[in-house]
């Protein structure tokens, strides 16, 4: 099959990105709004844009309560998701008024960040604390790029720097509702050229 995004539909192509372009990992952005409303919310299109300076991406589509907030804070943390939160992530999901507070519905644990305003997910054994860096906007999206400017680490998961995946026990998004653990792994080396 031969797929021309200029003619096919949006919402095909989507499809077609999603079950891909996989396992993705799940950047849990949380935020607060103007008004001072916690919002805590998943985004699959998310990586590392640099390690230095440290900065993060992620793409939301449409205008999420996520993007309303960075655009007026410039500030967001991003929590990485473990699998025994899956289910309070995928309750936090939902298209929930801005007046919401995911935290709440979902019953997840807000602490205090120690650089920007929003608060971390506690049971997010990486979180990292982000300025804006920039907006790009894309379509009916926007790629959010933020500087990591503290990052926060479980002792229990790190040795040397090195992150135990054991441990973090992150998931990743697959197509539709599907998701992927990241416990089945295999090494390769790289050729000495």
């Amino acid at each position: 099959m031969i797929i021309d995004p200029k003619t096919a539909s949006p919402t095909d192509v989507y499809k077609v990105l999603i079950g891909s372009i996989v396992p993705r990992p799940i950047a849990f952005v949380s935020t607060v709004s103007v008004e001072g409303v916690r919002n805590v919310a998943p985004f699959s299109f998310f990586t590392v844009a640099s390690a230095d300076p440290p900065v993060v991406c992620f793409t939301p589509t449409g205008q999420k309560d996520t993007l309303v907030n960075i655009r007026a804070t410039k500030q967001f943390v991003v929590n990485i998701v473990s699998e025994d939160f899956a289910e309070k992530m995928n309750t936090a999901s939902g298209s929930y008024a801005p007046d919401v507070d995911e935290f709440v519905v979902s019953g997840l644990t807000a602490i205090e960040s120690s650089v920007v305003v929003p608060p971390r997910v506690a049971e997010s054994r990486v979180q990292m604390e982000c300025e804006l860096f920039q907006i790009l906007e894309i379509g009916s999206g926007a790629l959010v790029l933020g500087e990591i400017v503290l990052l926060h680490v479980d002792d229990q998961i790190i040795d040397h720097f090195r992150i135990d995946p054991d441990q973090l026990r992150a998931i990743g998004r697959m197509g539709g509702n599907t998701y992927a653990r990241t416990t089945d792994r295999f090494d390769l080396a790289r050729p000495k050229v």
